[in-house]
């Protein structure tokens, strides 16, 4: 028995131990940004720095306004969002309560592919073969734009979307389905009316992962976005809040380098801003639940 309670004693420390551990990073992380990002932001002038519209940081007379950067991440965002939830949503009830076995195992192993893919390949594949069909397409001189980046990051959340769904869609109890069938529902209502609401919280977090991983991808999107610091526009060449950092940053330097780290900054407030948001409503569904 002392043994046991001696093991339980170590495991609890162990446990108590490494979650201090991870709340020390997040901790650590979030005032390093802001001992980092906020000296800039003062020397900038808040309302410049994040609503002026033009940045020019290696200009004789530099320039630090992000609004266009934070536009365009907003827009990249939320387009890769129209566009790769309900693609992921469909495939996801498709692979979980329609595909037979035989279909559903290589669609599956599919998916898992492309979480694999490193960013880079997909922006290599983007500037080769997306960025010049978009612009024979819609007759532009450069296919670099903001459409071109919304495709790509579609295509890039689809598998986190996916995947976390069908876990969900798969955990709702069949009950639920065979009461709704028994009452004259078809199929297809049972899945979106009865099996998508019973699993809104598991999809809402694949959906939030999808968002995180577009907010925070610059390697692929600086291949096809073209890197202007123009203000959004849907056949435009622009720059994303993260490839705004990753193209300076090398060679930058004194208050240009300080603002690239004020960049970060907004950046993580804005993705700790999605998740406390997400926390809400996930909490308060669970509670309307019960």
């Amino acid at each position: 028995m002392k043994q046991k309670y001696l093991v339980e004693r170590v495991m609890n420390a162990i446990f108590f131990v490494c979650g201090l551990t991870a709340i020390a990073c997040v901790v650590l992380i979030s005032v390093y940004m802001i001992i980092a990002g906020v000296p800039a932001i003062g020397k900038i002038g808040f309302i410049d720095f994040l609503f002026g519209t033009k940045w020019a940081s290696t200009a004789a007379e530099p320039s630090y306004g992000i609004l266009p950067f934070i536009l365009t991440s907003i827009y990249g965002t939320v387009g890769a969002i129209l566009i790769g939830v309900p693609v992921g949503l469909l495939t996801a009830v498709f692979l979980s309560k329609i595909a037979p076995r035989g279909l559903a195992a290589p669609v599956s192993t599919a998916v898992e592919l492309l979480a694999g893919i490193p960013s880079v390949v997909y922006g290599l594949l983007g500037m080769t073969l997306l960025v010049p069909a978009v612009a024979k397409t819609f007759g532009i001189a450069s296919g670099a734009c903001l459409f071109s980046a919304i495709l790509v990051l579609a295509l890039m959340i689809l598998p986190n979307i996916v995947s976390v769904s069908v876990t969900a869609l798969n955990a709702v109890p069949p009950e639920y389905e065979e009461a709704s069938l028994a009452l004259g529902a078809t199929e297809t209502e049972t899945y979106f009316k009865v099996s998508i609401p019973a699993a809104k919280s598991g999809i809402a977090a694949g959906v939030v992962l999808g968002i995180g991983r577009a907010i925070g991808e610059a390697m692929a999107v600086i291949m096809v976005a073209g890197n202007v610091a123009n203000m959004p526009g849907l056949f435009q060449s622009v720059t994303f809040l993260t490839t705004a950092i990753a193209k300076e940053m090398s060679y930058a330097g004194g208050l240009q380098r300080q603002a690239l780290f004020s960049i970060a900054l907004v950046l993580f407030v804005f993705i700790m801003v999605i998740n406390a948001l997400l926390n809400f409503f996930l909490k308060g569904g669970k509670k309307d639940d019960k």
